[in-house]
């Protein structure tokens, strides 16, 4: 009797064991699934997840970095106008800006930063009481004389302004008469002289509106020249103004790349009295850009404050 209680009890112990085995594998089966589930969501990438077919799928092209554009650039850095500065001529660097007007206009309103309107050699360059030549004894070249131009006295400009000149020359004579060239190209020493000469002949006050300071003048950059009437004989400066000669010029000169820089009425900004001999050769594109928005001096061209006196 008490051995077959003794094999009862030990079967329902069995039993019990079996049970909790069977318990704890189905809760580590369970736990193991879980787990993979987990590590399987957690490595695998954000972009292989499907996105709910509510929601639109954005392009990825829409979260690059937007390149630059022409427009976007400032100007001074583009690739035309940094190798037209480079290893190009004055025209060059004004076509990469897109002409004379786009030009005047990025240097009026600050944007053409790489451009110095006092550094000597260029044709854009401007020399008034404010500003010096850079360098203030600037030598330009090359130079040449007019061809088919009557010279008077000097007659040396650099050889793009002597050539537009003899074009001038050749047109107003047909039109209006003939003129010559009475002062071309000063060095540094010879302004000097000229200066001083006005000043003890005028007083400094006097000779400051007629004859610039060395290193200021217009004349020592070789793209400046002053003209007169010649006839049955030529004048002299003064007589120029009035003349067919002088009328056709300021009509017409803008045409050759010429303006004529020191206008009457434009003193307070020039500080130079009026001076309808003195031509300034500014190249075609330019001056077509000056003739076309009616402007009178250099100064209001490119936005430059007025220059009435010495500082």
């Amino acid at each position: 009797m008490s051995e077959s209680r003794s094999a009862l009890r030990r079967r329902v112990l069995r039993r019990r064991r079996q049970r909790r085995a069977v318990v704890l594998l189905a809760f580590a089966t369970a736990v193991v699934i879980a787990l993979v589930l987990v590590l399987t969501r957690a490595f695998v990438p954000d972009d292989a997840v499907a996105e709910p077919a509510s929601t639109p799928s954005v392009p990825p092209s829409s979260h690059a970095p937007v390149e630059p554009t022409p427009e976007h650039v400032p100007i001074c850095e583009t690739n035309a106008v940094t190798s037209a500065l480079a290893d190009g001529s004055d025209g060059d660097v004004i076509a990469a800006f897109g002409g004379g007007e786009p030009f005047r206009a990025a240097v009026a309103e600050g944007q053409a930063t790489c451009i110095d309107l006092h550094e000597a050699g260029r044709v854009w360059v401007v020399a008034n009481k404010r500003h010096p030549l850079d360098p203030i004894d600037y030598w330009p070249t090359p130079q040449a004389r007019p061809q088919g131009t009557r010279i008077i006295a000097g007659g040396w400009l650099l050889d793009q302004t002597a050539a537009a000149l003899d074009e001038l020359s050749a047109d107003v004579r047909t039109a209006a008469g003939t003129i010559g060239v009475s002062s071309g190209y000063r060095p540094y020493d010879f302004q000097v002289d000229t200066y001083k000469r006005y000043v003890a002949m005028r007083g400094e006050a006097a000779a400051d509106l007629r004859s610039a300071r060395p290193g200021h003048s217009e004349h020592q950059t070789g793209l400046a020249v002053d003209v007169v009437a010649c006839d049955s004989g030529c004048g002299d400066h003064d007589g120029f103004g009035g003349t067919p000669q002088s009328d056709w010029i300021a009509e017409n000169a803008w045409r050759y790349g010429f303006i004529v820089r020191y206008e009457e009425g434009q003193t307070g900004i020039t500080g130079y009295s009026a001076e309808p001999w003195h031509l300034r050769f500014i190249g075609r594109e330019l001056a077509a850009a000056y003739n076309d928005g009616d402007f009178r001096t250099l100064e209001e061209f490119f936005g430059l404050e007025p220059a009435p006196d010495y500082r």
